[in-house]
Protein backbone atom coordinates (compact mmCIF):
# COMPACT_ATOMS: atom_id res chain seq x y z
CA UNK A 1 0.00 0.00 0.00
CA UNK A 2 1.02 3.37 -1.12
CA UNK A 3 2.35 5.78 2.29
CA UNK A 4 1.42 8.53 2.77
CA UNK A 5 4.73 10.50 1.32
CA UNK A 6 4.25 8.60 -2.10
CA UNK A 7 0.55 9.79 -1.78
CA UNK A 8 1.49 13.53 -1.80
CA UNK A 9 4.07 13.02 -4.30
CA UNK A 10 2.54 11.62 -7.15
CA UNK A 11 -0.36 14.24 -6.14
CA UNK A 12 2.10 17.08 -6.99
CA UNK A 13 3.82 15.57 -9.73
CA UNK A 14 0.28 14.65 -11.67
CA UNK A 15 -2.04 17.50 -10.51
CA UNK A 16 -4.84 15.28 -11.32
CA UNK A 17 -6.87 12.38 -9.46
CA UNK A 18 -7.07 10.02 -12.28
CA UNK A 19 -3.96 10.09 -13.45
CA UNK A 20 -2.12 10.01 -9.48
CA UNK A 21 -4.54 6.80 -8.65
CA UNK A 22 -3.07 5.34 -12.23
CA UNK A 23 -0.17 5.40 -10.77
CA UNK A 24 -0.52 4.33 -7.26
CA UNK A 25 -2.73 1.52 -8.10
CA UNK A 26 -5.93 2.77 -6.44
CA UNK A 27 -9.35 3.34 -7.23
CA UNK A 28 -10.33 7.08 -7.70
CA UNK A 29 -12.90 7.00 -4.68
CA UNK A 30 -9.95 5.15 -2.45
CA UNK A 31 -7.53 7.64 -3.35
CA UNK A 32 -9.99 10.82 -2.66
CA UNK A 33 -10.67 8.80 0.70
CA UNK A 34 -7.03 8.12 1.54
CA UNK A 35 -6.70 12.31 0.59
CA UNK A 36 -9.26 13.20 2.61
CA UNK A 37 -7.76 11.30 5.90
CA UNK A 38 -4.34 13.02 5.04
CA UNK A 39 -5.53 16.43 5.05
CA UNK A 40 -7.70 15.67 8.69
CA UNK A 41 -4.54 14.19 9.85
CA UNK A 42 -2.71 17.60 8.82
CA UNK A 43 -5.62 19.84 9.87
CA UNK A 44 -5.40 21.67 6.87
CA UNK A 45 -6.68 21.79 3.20
CA UNK A 46 -3.29 20.78 1.23
CA UNK A 47 -5.52 20.76 -2.94
CA UNK A 48 -7.51 22.66 -4.42
CA UNK A 49 -9.51 21.09 -6.72
CA UNK A 50 -11.26 22.99 -9.92
CA UNK A 51 -11.33 22.11 -13.77
CA UNK A 52 -7.76 22.78 -14.29
CA UNK A 53 -7.15 19.62 -11.70
CA UNK A 54 -5.24 19.66 -8.47
CA UNK A 55 -3.43 22.78 -7.41
CA UNK A 56 -1.38 22.75 -3.99
CA UNK A 57 -2.36 25.24 -1.21
CA UNK A 58 0.31 26.89 0.68
CA UNK A 59 0.08 24.51 3.03
CA UNK A 60 -0.22 21.82 1.15
CA UNK A 61 3.57 23.11 -0.29
CA UNK A 62 5.09 22.49 2.74
CA UNK A 63 3.58 19.49 3.22
CA UNK A 64 4.73 17.85 -0.55
CA UNK A 65 8.13 19.57 0.22
CA UNK A 66 8.24 17.81 3.77
CA UNK A 67 6.78 14.12 2.07
CA UNK A 68 9.50 14.41 -0.86
CA UNK A 69 12.50 14.74 1.77
CA UNK A 70 11.27 11.88 3.85
CA UNK A 71 11.39 9.71 0.53
CA UNK A 72 14.65 11.20 -0.68
CA UNK A 73 15.78 10.22 3.17
CA UNK A 74 13.97 7.15 3.20
CA UNK A 75 15.94 5.58 0.17
CA UNK A 76 18.89 6.97 1.10
CA UNK A 77 18.83 5.10 4.33
CA UNK A 78 17.65 2.45 2.44
CA UNK A 79 20.68 2.14 -0.14
CA UNK A 80 22.82 1.82 2.98
CA UNK A 81 21.68 -1.05 4.20
CA UNK A 82 21.40 -2.35 1.33
CA UNK A 83 25.28 -1.25 0.51
CA UNK A 84 26.18 -3.51 3.99
CA UNK A 85 25.14 -6.99 2.07
CA UNK A 86 26.95 -8.74 -0.65
CA UNK A 87 24.07 -9.34 -2.78
CA UNK A 88 23.16 -6.76 -5.79
CA UNK A 89 19.70 -5.45 -4.83
CA UNK A 90 18.52 -1.99 -4.17
CA UNK A 91 16.95 0.68 -6.96
CA UNK A 92 19.35 1.55 -9.57
CA UNK A 93 18.14 4.75 -11.22
CA UNK A 94 19.27 5.59 -14.63
CA UNK A 95 19.26 8.80 -16.85
CA UNK A 96 20.17 7.84 -20.29
CA UNK A 97 20.54 10.50 -23.20
CA UNK A 98 17.27 8.78 -25.68
CA UNK A 99 19.53 7.65 -28.88
CA UNK A 100 21.15 5.10 -26.69
CA UNK A 101 18.28 4.27 -24.26
CA UNK A 102 16.59 3.10 -27.45
CA UNK A 103 19.35 1.88 -29.63
CA UNK A 104 21.91 0.55 -27.17
CA UNK A 105 20.87 0.26 -23.43
CA UNK A 106 17.86 -2.39 -24.01
CA UNK A 107 20.59 -5.08 -24.56
CA UNK A 108 22.33 -4.25 -21.63
CA UNK A 109 19.56 -4.14 -19.02
CA UNK A 110 18.38 -7.20 -20.74
CA UNK A 111 21.78 -8.89 -19.24
CA UNK A 112 21.96 -6.69 -15.83
CA UNK A 113 18.57 -7.99 -14.56
CA UNK A 114 19.38 -11.99 -15.76
CA UNK A 115 22.52 -11.45 -13.62
CA UNK A 116 20.73 -9.16 -10.70
CA UNK A 117 17.29 -10.06 -10.42
CA UNK A 118 16.80 -8.92 -6.95
CA UNK A 119 17.75 -5.15 -8.51
CA UNK A 120 15.09 -2.78 -9.57
CA UNK A 121 15.61 -0.03 -12.46
CA UNK A 122 13.92 2.93 -12.66
CA UNK A 123 14.90 4.67 -15.96
CA UNK A 124 14.34 8.14 -17.43
CA UNK A 125 15.59 8.96 -21.40
CA UNK A 126 15.53 12.95 -22.50
CA UNK A 127 18.42 15.13 -24.15
CA UNK A 128 21.73 15.22 -22.67
CA UNK A 129 21.44 18.50 -21.03
CA UNK A 130 18.19 16.78 -19.29
CA UNK A 131 20.47 13.98 -18.13
CA UNK A 132 23.02 16.46 -16.57
CA UNK A 133 20.09 17.89 -14.69
CA UNK A 134 18.46 14.81 -13.68
CA UNK A 135 22.00 14.07 -11.93
CA UNK A 136 22.40 17.68 -10.62
CA UNK A 137 19.17 16.92 -8.65
CA UNK A 138 19.39 13.61 -7.53
CA UNK A 139 16.42 12.04 -9.27
CA UNK A 140 19.10 9.23 -11.26
CA UNK A 141 22.25 7.37 -9.97
CA UNK A 142 24.20 7.26 -13.40
CA UNK A 143 23.44 9.37 -16.58
CA UNK A 144 24.95 8.08 -19.93
CA UNK A 145 24.86 11.32 -22.18
CA UNK A 146 26.51 12.61 -25.93
CA UNK A 147 28.70 14.79 -26.75
CA UNK A 148 31.22 17.34 -25.29
CA UNK A 149 29.24 17.29 -21.61
CA UNK A 150 30.67 19.55 -18.59
CA UNK A 151 30.64 17.20 -15.71
CA UNK A 152 33.04 17.99 -12.62
CA UNK A 153 32.27 14.22 -11.26
CA UNK A 154 33.15 10.46 -12.48
CA UNK A 155 33.17 10.71 -16.31
CA UNK A 156 33.74 7.08 -18.00
CA UNK A 157 34.18 6.84 -22.06
CA UNK A 158 32.35 4.28 -23.46
CA UNK A 159 32.76 4.35 -26.95
CA UNK A 160 33.04 6.70 -29.99
CA UNK A 161 30.91 6.97 -33.48
CA UNK A 162 30.83 8.09 -36.31
CA UNK A 163 28.18 10.82 -38.59
CA UNK A 164 27.37 9.39 -41.70
CA UNK A 165 24.88 11.33 -44.17
CA UNK A 166 22.35 8.42 -45.29
CA UNK A 167 20.34 8.59 -48.13
CA UNK A 168 18.82 6.02 -50.56
CA UNK A 169 20.29 8.36 -54.26
CA UNK A 170 22.93 10.65 -52.98
CA UNK A 171 25.87 8.50 -52.91
CA UNK A 172 28.43 11.43 -52.14
CA UNK A 173 28.88 14.50 -50.71
CA UNK A 174 28.92 16.40 -53.39
CA UNK A 175 25.63 15.32 -54.83
CA UNK A 176 23.84 17.16 -51.72
CA UNK A 177 24.78 20.04 -54.30
CA UNK A 178 22.81 18.87 -56.71
CA UNK A 179 19.97 17.33 -55.25
CA UNK A 180 16.09 18.75 -54.44
CA UNK A 181 15.38 16.20 -52.16
CA UNK A 182 15.11 17.46 -48.76
CA UNK A 183 17.49 17.23 -45.84
CA UNK A 184 15.90 15.93 -43.02
CA UNK A 185 16.82 16.69 -39.06
CA UNK A 186 15.70 15.87 -35.87
CA UNK A 187 15.24 18.02 -32.91
CA UNK A 188 18.12 17.40 -30.13
CA UNK A 189 20.74 19.46 -27.79
CA UNK A 190 22.26 22.50 -29.13
CA UNK A 191 25.90 21.05 -29.04
CA UNK A 192 24.94 18.45 -31.52
CA UNK A 193 22.87 20.80 -33.92
CA UNK A 194 26.28 23.36 -33.45
CA UNK A 195 28.27 21.03 -34.50
CA UNK A 196 25.95 19.66 -37.77
CA UNK A 197 25.31 23.25 -38.16
CA UNK A 198 29.71 23.76 -38.20
CA UNK A 199 30.11 20.55 -40.55
CA UNK A 200 27.34 22.15 -43.21
CA UNK A 201 29.15 26.05 -43.48
CA UNK A 202 32.57 24.35 -43.82
CA UNK A 203 31.35 22.13 -46.94
CA UNK A 204 28.44 24.27 -48.56
CA UNK A 205 28.05 28.28 -49.39
CA UNK A 206 24.17 27.73 -48.75
CA UNK A 207 21.97 26.21 -46.59
CA UNK A 208 19.86 23.16 -47.44
CA UNK A 209 17.29 23.86 -50.41
CA UNK A 210 14.45 22.00 -48.58
CA UNK A 211 14.50 21.13 -45.19
CA UNK A 212 12.16 18.68 -42.61
CA UNK A 213 12.55 19.06 -38.80
CA UNK A 214 11.01 16.27 -36.98
CA UNK A 215 11.30 15.73 -32.89
CA UNK A 216 12.61 11.89 -32.43
CA UNK A 217 15.59 10.62 -34.04
CA UNK A 218 14.04 7.05 -35.50
CA UNK A 219 11.10 9.50 -37.73
CA UNK A 220 14.27 10.81 -39.03
CA UNK A 221 15.91 7.52 -39.61
CA UNK A 222 12.65 6.11 -41.30
CA UNK A 223 11.97 9.29 -43.56
CA UNK A 224 15.56 8.52 -44.98
CA UNK A 225 15.15 4.96 -45.47
CA UNK A 226 11.74 5.64 -47.13
CA UNK A 227 13.32 7.69 -49.58
CA UNK A 228 12.23 11.15 -48.67
CA UNK A 229 14.65 12.89 -48.09
CA UNK A 230 18.95 12.62 -46.61
CA UNK A 231 19.54 12.72 -43.22
CA UNK A 232 22.49 12.84 -40.74
CA UNK A 233 23.10 9.93 -38.02
CA UNK A 234 24.73 8.35 -35.76
CA UNK A 235 26.33 5.24 -36.29
CA UNK A 236 24.39 3.92 -33.24
CA UNK A 237 21.59 4.36 -35.04
CA UNK A 238 22.63 2.06 -38.38
CA UNK A 239 22.65 -1.44 -39.76
CA UNK A 240 24.72 -2.89 -41.53
CA UNK A 241 21.26 -4.30 -43.79
CA UNK A 242 20.08 -0.69 -43.84
CA UNK A 243 19.77 -0.46 -47.70
CA UNK A 244 20.73 2.86 -47.88
CA UNK A 245 23.93 4.94 -49.16
CA UNK A 246 26.27 5.33 -46.07
CA UNK A 247 28.61 8.48 -46.41
CA UNK A 248 30.74 9.18 -43.40
CA UNK A 249 31.50 13.27 -42.68
CA UNK A 250 34.78 14.04 -42.92
CA UNK A 251 36.38 17.50 -41.99
CA UNK A 252 37.95 19.11 -44.80
CA UNK A 253 40.80 20.66 -42.67
CA UNK A 254 42.52 17.52 -41.33
CA UNK A 255 40.55 14.54 -42.89
CA UNK A 256 39.21 12.70 -39.91
CA UNK A 257 35.90 11.39 -39.15
CA UNK A 258 33.38 13.74 -37.68
CA UNK A 259 32.88 11.48 -34.62
CA UNK A 260 30.16 11.52 -31.87
CA UNK A 261 31.41 10.33 -27.95
CA UNK A 262 28.88 8.46 -25.13
CA UNK A 263 30.21 9.08 -21.82
CA UNK A 264 28.91 7.37 -18.32
CA UNK A 265 28.56 10.43 -15.73
CA UNK A 266 27.54 10.55 -11.96
CA UNK A 267 28.68 11.67 -8.70
CA UNK A 268 31.88 9.98 -6.61
CA UNK A 269 29.00 8.48 -3.96
CA UNK A 270 27.01 7.03 -6.00
CA UNK A 271 29.44 4.79 -8.15
CA UNK A 272 30.12 3.26 -4.62
CA UNK A 273 26.61 1.24 -4.48
CA UNK A 274 26.73 -1.86 -5.47
CA UNK A 275 23.85 -1.55 -8.21
CA UNK A 276 25.53 0.99 -9.63
CA UNK A 277 29.43 -0.81 -9.79
CA UNK A 278 27.13 -3.85 -11.09
CA UNK A 279 25.86 -1.56 -13.50
CA UNK A 280 29.03 0.11 -14.61
CA UNK A 281 30.91 -3.65 -15.35
CA UNK A 282 28.23 -4.59 -17.21
CA UNK A 283 28.25 -1.44 -19.36
CA UNK A 284 31.97 -1.18 -20.22
CA UNK A 285 32.18 -4.81 -20.81
CA UNK A 286 29.45 -3.91 -23.75
CA UNK A 287 31.26 -0.60 -24.81
CA UNK A 288 34.78 -2.94 -25.19
CA UNK A 289 32.51 -5.37 -27.45
CA UNK A 290 31.97 -2.59 -29.77
CA UNK A 291 35.54 -2.87 -30.77
CA UNK A 292 36.27 -6.41 -30.49
CA UNK A 293 33.71 -8.27 -33.10
CA UNK A 294 34.60 -11.54 -31.65
CA UNK A 295 32.05 -11.20 -28.72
Amino acid sequence: MATEAEILKILAEERNMRKAAERLFLSQPALSQRLQTIEKDWGAQLFIRSQKGLTATPAGEQVIAYAKEMLTKKEEIFETIQSLTTKVNGTLKIACASIVGQNWLPKILKEFVSKYPEAKISLMTGWSSEIVKALYEGEAHVGIVRGQVDWKGEKIHLFRDTLYLVDKEVKTIEDVLKTDRPFIQYKSDSNYYQEIQQWWQQHFASNPRKQILVDQIEICKQMALNGIGYAILPSITLNDHDAIHKIPLTNNEKEFGLTRDTWLIGYESSFELRQVEAFVEVVQDHARCLFDYTK
